[in-house]
């Protein structure tokens, strides 16, 4: 809420946890105000036993109702105020991060309704792990899964319709370091494509010759060293 209150930076980027704890943290804001709005209402009922028990204790007057109300009454303020950012879409948006399987399918849609509830901007999907339709591939495990992917891209694309989706690769290596996240970073503003939508179809039967003679070189070497090895 400070960081929100004070806005030092230009931006302030909250990645949050998975959709259950992302949504209690979102609700957290009228949950806390609704509370202290119920602890106020009770001031004028309880207002002087609470100040003859911090009397009692020996707490001093730091400890009184007024002092601790009062600090409540400034801690609403701030909420109400992240509340009011939260859903102004000039200053707050939602960015939806998933992968193209059907429990994330269901949680965005969860996500998307809930953040609909709250009033807070959301536009933008990505969809990471994706695993491009490339003539090189000849495994029959990724070709099941770029089947089973598609079916869930279209229902993305079908529900999502007025959205922005940004569709992310699957990587053989992790992404880290400086010059790995640069490069994974312009697939954001210039679409990533597969190489089965790069060059003319004679480029891509030579890049398909190329892999198959890659292939047949590896079960060579690999049928040699299991001859020597008998």
């Amino acid at each position: 809420m400070r960081l929100v209150q004070t806005m030092d930076y230009s931006v302030i980027v909250f990645d949050t946890a998975p959709t259950g704890h992302t949504l209690r943290l979102l609700q957290f804001p009228s949950v806390l105000e609704k509370g202290l709005a119920k602890v106020m209402s009770l001031k004028n009922k309880f207002g002087g036993l609470f100040n003859q028990m911090t009397r009692m204790f020996g707490m001093g007057d730091d400890f009184g109702d007024d002092q601790i109300l009062g600090r409540l009454e400034g801690m609403k303020d701030v909420i109400e105020q992240v509340n009011k950012q939260f859903k102004d879409p000039d200053m707050t948006t939602f960015v939806c991060v998933c992968i193209p399987e059907f429990l994330s399918l269901y949680e965005t849609e969860r996500l998307v309704q809930e953040l609909t509830k709250f009033e807070i901007d959301t536009h933008n999907i990505i969809i990471n792990q994706v695993i491009f339709d490339d003539e090189d591939v000849e495994s029959k495990l990724l070709k099941a899964r770029m089947k089973m992917q598609q079916k869930y891209l279209d229902q993305f694309y079908m529900l999502y319709d007025d959205f922005n989706i940004t569709k992310l690769p699957l990587l053989p290596e992790e992404v880290t370091g400086i010059e790995a996240l640069k490069a994974f970073s312009r697939h954001f503003t210039s679409p990533y494509q597969g190489l089965c939508g790069k060059g003319d179809p004679v480029e891509r039967l030579e890049r398909k010759v190329s892999a198959l003679q890659r292939q047949l070189h590896e079960a060579e070497e690999e049928l040699e060293r299991l001859k020597r090895g008998n």
